[in-house]
């Protein structure tokens, strides 16, 4: 059977019949395009997805439990030295890498390419997302005399845009070789009726989320890729916070005195009602949950000192050991619906990795030292926001 005639009856099979009556107007070339989408597409995973959006989310909070955590800040000196040793150690030996997941474009930011390439109004010439995360790693080379490998994490949507990027910009002097790239999955969007959308003649599709870093470092073979290098410890962040502070050797040796698979940095919430993910365990294994699966009572629960009982804020800021990767990479995560221009997207969210470790190594850092993200256009959390935090920290003059 031609590929043609199996494209059709995928389509008929799952209802999707008005692709057929779209691709009848285009070119054979573009036409052929969206053929080899649909052999592509696992339907019925679309079809269970789209089935789950019809589903109500419940949310047990007695499953909910708080979690422990270090004070980065109240570490004893000594104790401090000996880590600060450790940590150092791993970097000198080439054992350390740096993951960056870089796959969204700057949209919310009114920006249209990916957010990496967006540039801040920091100093007098500006500076761009990916050369700010550029320059804090190379602070490894003046400190240590090494480079961390760098995976930076892109998608189908914005690879070439990214790598062409580093290109023009002559990856702002790091060194190219330690520079890998690597694609996230993507899986087609629906209306609200489970339809799939045409759009500039292709099937429209979306990235698979934060989630889908472990699959993709598996499927990109660059799991293996850090194995061949000897790297035992990956610190993986998102592009947008321009403090990520990724060169920590006091949580690299917190971590490995501790013998943990995975470390997380925190802030400390700044009130009750902010709107972000606290660190907490679920059924006894580390978790992460989100604002809205807190009620009113456990968002302002305080302990005896006074401060929030869950309140450790996810920063996006973990530190994890190659073996564990590999083995959450292997896991089937979940997917979760987002609304995204009244269409369905589904996309895997990084943290509902974390049960399928044992535990997790919590260290509160300053947030006006590691915390400057850039989510939003305006107001809270935007370039303005951002760039003020950077300005006042690393004292720069205009």
């Amino acid at each position: 059977m031609n590929e043609q005639k199996l494209a059709e009856e995928k389509l008929n099979k799952y209802h999707q019949e008005h692709i057929l009556e779209l691709m009848s107007k285009l070119k054979d070339t573009q036409k052929q395009e969206i053929i080899d989408q649909i052999l592509k597409i696992d339907f019925d995973k679309i079809s269970e997805l789209y089935e789950n959006t019809k589903k109500v989310k419940e949310i047990d909070q007695n499953q909910i439990t708080p979690i422990n955590y270090i004070d980065k800040e109240k570490i004893d000196k000594k104790e401090k030295k000996e880590l600060q040793k450790l940590g150092e150690q791993l970097i000198k030996n080439d054992q350390y890498a740096v993951v960056t997941m870089a796959g969204g474009q700057g949209t919310r930011l009114g920006f249209s390419g990916p957010k990496g390439t967006y540039k801040l109004d920091i100093g007098a010439k500006g500076k761009y997302i990916f050369e700010i995360l550029a320059d804090n790693l190379k602070k490894s080379k003046k400190l240590y005399n090494m480079l961390p490998y760098w995976y930076i994490m892109t998608s189908s949507e914005n690879n070439k845009q990214t790598i062409d990027f580093f290109e023009k910009h002559n990856y702002f002097e790091y060194n190219k070789e330690k520079v890998k790239f690597f694609k996230q999955a993507s899986i087609p969007m629906l209306t609200k009726e489970g339809k799939l959308v045409l759009e500039n003649n292709k099937i429209k599709t979306a990235s698979d989320g934060n989630g889908g870093v472990f699959l993709a470092l598996n499927k990109e073979k660059m799991i293996e890729d850090m194995k061949s290098n000897n790297i035992k410890l990956a610190y993986l962040c998102g592009v947008d916070n321009i403090m990520v502070n990724a060169i920590d050797p006091i949580f690299i040796g917190l971590m490995l005195k501790q013998n943990m698979q995975i470390a997380s940095k925190s802030v400390h919430k700044a009130y009750p009602e902010e709107k972000v993910g606290v660190f907490c365990k679920r059924n006894g294994k580390p978790s992460i949950v989100e604002y809205i699966e807190l009620s009113e009572n456990m968002r302002n629960e305080r302990n005896k000192n006074g401060e929030l009982v869950y309140g450790e804020a996810n920063t996006l800021s973990h530190l994890l050991s190659v073996e564990a990767i590999e083995k959450v990479a292997n896991q089937n995560l979940k997917y979760h619906l987002a609304i995204k221009n009244d269409l369905y997207k589904f996309e895997k969210f990084y943290f509902d990795a974390f049960p399928y470790l044992d535990d997790m190594l919590v260290m509160r850092v300053k947030r006006e030292e590691e915390f400057a993200p850039i989510k939003n256009k305006e107001g809270v959390d935007s370039p303005k926001t951002a760039i003020e935090i950077y300005e006042k920290y690393y004292k720069v003059e205009k």
